[in-house]
C-alpha cells in the first residue's frame, strides 16, 4: 500500500494509457474483423481460410511479434497498437464468421423478398442477428489483449507493462516485487472493468428478441 500510495498518480496515468490503448485497438479490430467477415462469409473456401488464419495467428508469441516490429516501426505507440490490434482481430473474426454463416437462409430470403438490397439485408438483418456472437468474441478478445498490451512495454509502449518490466529487470532489489504486483493487479482490475462495460454494451445494442 505504501508503494501504491507514493506512486498513485503514476499508476493512475499508466492505467488510463493501458485502458485507452486496449479500447481503441479493440474498436479498430472489431471494424476490421466485421469487414473481413462480411467479405468472406458467403464463400466456404474463404471462410475456411479466415478460420485458419484466426486459429494459427494465436500461436504467434506476442513478445516475438513485438520484437519483429521494432526494426520496422521503432519504439513507442505504433508497434504497441499493431500488436494489440493483430491479436484482437483474431477471436472477433472467428466469431463474426460463425455468427454470419449461422443465420438461417430463409430469413435472408425473406428480407430480400420485401425489397431490401444485399447491403441493406446485411446491415439491417444479418449484422444485428450475428452481433451477440460477435460481441462474445469482442469480450474474449478484450480479456486476451489486456494482457498482451502489457507486453508492448518491451517496445516502450504505453500502459502498465512498464511496472512489470521494471520490476522484473531488478528482481530481488527494492520494490521490485511491489512493482510487478502493482502492474499485474491493475491489469486484472482493468480487464474486469472493461468486461462489465462490454456486458452493458450488449444490453444496449442486442435486440431483446435475440438476447440470450
Amino acid at each position: 500500500m505504501e508503494y501504491v500510495s507514493s506512486r498513485f498518480g503514476q499508476i493512475l496515468f499508466a492505467s488510463w494509457q493501458h485502458f485507452s490503448l486496449v479500447v481503441q485497438s479493440l474498436i479498430l479490430a472489431t471494424v476490421l474483423a466485421v469487414v473481413i467477415a462480411a467479405l468472406v462469409y458467403r464463400s466456404p473456401a474463404l471462410t475456411a481460410v479466415a478460420n485458419s488464419v484466426s486459429a494459427t495467428g494465436l500461436t504467434i508469441p506476442g513478445f516475438a511479434l513485438v520484437g519483429l516490429l521494432i526494426p520496422l516501426f521503432g519504439f513507442g505507440v505504433a508497434p504497441a497498437v499493431i500488436v494489440v490490434v493483430f491479436f484482437a482481430v483474431l477471436p472477433i473474426l472467428r466469431n463474426a464468421v460463425v455468427g454470419l454463416t449461422g443465420i438461417d437462409g430463409a430469413v435472408i430470403e425473406s428480407a430480400r423478398g420485401v425489397g431490401l438490397s444485399r447491403f441493406q439485408t446485411f446491415r439491417r438483418v444479418e449484422l444485428p442477428m450475428a452481433w451477440p456472437v460477435i460481441l462474445a468474441g469482442v469480450r474474449v478478445s478484450a480479456q486476451m489483449v489486456m494482457g498482451i498490451a502489457a507486453i508492448t512495454a518491451y517496445a516502450l509502449g504505453p500502459g502498465l507493462g512498464g511496472f512489470i518490466f521494471t520490476g522484473l529487470a531488478r528482481l530481488g532489489g527494492a520494490n521490485a516485487l511491489e512493482s510487478v504486483a502493482t502492474g499485474i493487479i491493475a491489469v486484472i482490475i482493468l480487464a474486469v472493468v472493461l468486461d462489465l462495460l462490454l456486458v452493458g454494451l450488449g444490453r444496449l445494442t442486442i435486440p431483446r428478441g435475440i438476447r440470450v
